[in-house]
């Protein structure tokens, strides 16, 4: 490429930034109505089910860190933890999604998520596991979770 064509190429990438400027600003101005809309982010009557859920997948991957760097190293005791935290994760991921977005599915994946995170507690609660600190706080988030999706689900 010679610099005719950098200069021209960077010429009509300036254009278009330009001409996509002008169109929002012109979107913007015509956008003026009386009514409002609420543009204020996730959910605020979820508030404490998507922190929670949030929470468990933090810890769960944590968790499931742990119990795969031991089981490279050989210690076989935390196999079954390590596929509850990879569950636990998917479905608070899912979970918290769904909660911050107000679904209408909300309920049901919480119903399901209320049994991964029971089953991720019980797990995590074995004496082969619980000396684990990871394991030990990935419970503590499931039974938190818990919690709150019982609150959802009535």
């Amino acid at each position: 490429m010679n610099r005719r064509e950098l200069l021209a190429g960077a010429a009509a990438m300036a254009a278009a930034v330009t001409a996509g400027n002008a169109m929002a600003q012109a979107q913007k101005q015509e956008h003026k109505h009386d009514h409002k809309h609420d543009h204020s982010g996730p959910s605020k009557r979820n508030k404490a089910l998507v922190k929670s859920s949030g929470e468990c997948v933090e810890a769960g991957q944590a968790c499931l860190h742990h119990c795969l760097v031991l089981m490279g190293q050989g210690d076989k005791s935390l196999a079954a933890c390590s596929m509850s935290a990879s569950d636990l994760v998917a479905a608070c991921s899912a979970l918290q999604q769904l909660a911050s977005a107000e679904s209408p599915y909300l309920v049901e994946m919480a119903k399901v998520a209320m049994k991964i995170c029971e089953d991720c507690e019980k797990e995590c609660k074995k004496p082969e596991v619980a000396k684990h600190e990871e394991c030990r706080a990935c419970g503590e988030a499931c039974a938190a979770c818990y919690k709150e999706c019982k609150k959802i689900v009535g």
